[in-house]
Formats: C-alpha cells, sequence, structure tokens
C-alpha cells in the first residue's frame, strides 16, 4: 500500500500528476480541484495517495489531505461509483459540499458531477447519508494534517485544528463534536450553537444531520 508520495512536482495533465521522488517519476490521478492547487513545475508537492490494483493495471489516486482520501474510498464502495467518478464528484464540489450534499440528501449537487446520472446520485445519498454525517462527527476533533516544513501540500486540510468552544450554552461532547463540525463548514458560532440548542439531545451525526437542515436557505 503505498500512502503518501512526497518528490518534485515533474509534470501536470489534464487528470494526472508525475511526481519526481528521487529518479523514480509516478503518475498520480487527481481530481480538478487537486489539480487547481499544485504548485508551479519543479516545486516540492506532497500527497496522500490510495492504490487502485487491477489485473493488468495499477493506478495511483492522489489527495491534499487524509480527508479527501477516506471520502474517495467511501465514494467508491457505493455500486456503480469508480475511481475516476469519485473523483469527478470530489472535483465538482470539494469535500466540504460533498459532506453537507450527501448529509442533507441532496442528490442534484451529487448530480452536478460530470458522468454521474441521477440514478448513481440517488444511490451515493442513500447508501453513504449516515456515514457522511459519522465521518463529519468524527473529523470535527481532528487535528490538521501534520506536513513537514520542507514538503508543500496542494491544499489546505479538509479538517482544520478544533476550534475553541466558547461559552454557547451546550453540553457534552457529541454537541461540541457537531458544533466543530458545523464552523468547519463555514457556518457561523452563533448560528451553529442555536441550530444545536433547538435540537437537543442526540449523538453527534444526528446533531449535525439536524442542524443542516435547519441551517439551509428557505425558499
Amino acid at each position: 500500500m503505498i500512502g503518501k508520495i512526497s518528490g518534485r512536482l515533474e509534470y501536470i495533465g489534464d487528470d494526472h500528476v508525475m511526481i519526481d521522488t528521487g529518479g523514480v517519476g509516478y503518475v498520480v490521478y487527481c481530481s480538478s480541484r487537486t489539480l487547481a492547487g499544485m504548485p508551479k513545475l519543479g516545486a516540492p508537492v506532497a500527497v496522500f495517495t490510495e492504490l487502485l490494483v487491477r489485473e493488468d493495471n495499477l493506478q495511483l489516486f492522489g489527495f491534499p489531505n487524509m480527508g479527501e482520501r477516506e471520502w474517495h474510498r467511501l465514494l467508491v464502495s457505493v455500486q456503480g461509483v469508480g475511481a475516476k467518478a469519485a473523483l469527478a464528484i470530489m472535483g465538482t464540489l470539494g469535500a466540504d459540499a460533498v459532506s453537507r450534499a450527501i448529509t442533507l440528501g441532496d442528490q442534484m449537487a451529487i448530480k452536478a458531477a460530470p458522468g454521474v446520472g441521477p440514478k448513481l446520485a440517488q444511490r451515493v445519498v442513500t447508501e453513504l447519508k449516515d456515514k457522511a454525517a459519522k465521518m463529519m462527527a468524527m473529523g470535527a476533533n481532528a487535528a490538521r494534517t501534520a506536513t513537514p516544513p520542507s514538503e508543500q501540500s496542494v491544499a489546505e486540510p479538509l479538517v482544520e485544528a478544533p476550534f475553541e468552544v466558547l461559552d454557547d450554552g451546550l453540553d457534552g461532547n457529541a454537541q461540541a463534536d457537531a458544533l466543530s463540525a458545523l464552523i468547519n463548514l463555514g457556518y457561523g458560532h452563533g448560528d451553529a450553537a442555536s441550530a444545536i440548542a433547538q435540537i437537543g439531545e442526540g449523538d453527534a451525526p444526528d446533531l449535525i444531520r439536524g442542524a443542516l437542515r435547519l441551517l439551509a436557505p428557505k425558499g
């Protein structure tokens, strides 16, 4: 298993890059968002990778952080979603929007990815809805992905360092995890805390799902 590649960016193609690691060039397939975040040619770069093994082919897929790699693994676990279709979904929406869309059951957002039809989008939402909220809850307290100073990551990690929980009237680890997850998605501290307080009790995934429904634009 090749979990990470660090080296010099040798080439950027339409759907892949080549990374030179001391004289060996690795071809790594990436989403459009990951490609857009690549540094200049010749610069140091590091990507987390997933190795796809087939009878007649080996392919490496690259991600800017562990969170996106885990999302890729979840997506390809859905029947009919191949590795490149998963990259298309991530490239179109980004990890945060994928989390939000699947948690809220937004099939149209998933369908916006090239090559993803309505039936496949529905299957993605149906099979991953519970897993999406759980993943967001677990990521809420995860530390920022560590990258050695000598390496340059292609993008900021999906999960930010834990936020300080202010005096928001919320008690319990589940509510704190849900609050952090919502803040990481870009919601204001006050709005997120208010939404969680309205829901009351529940585990972190349930609180996240309920809060996202309350915070979703009306109309």
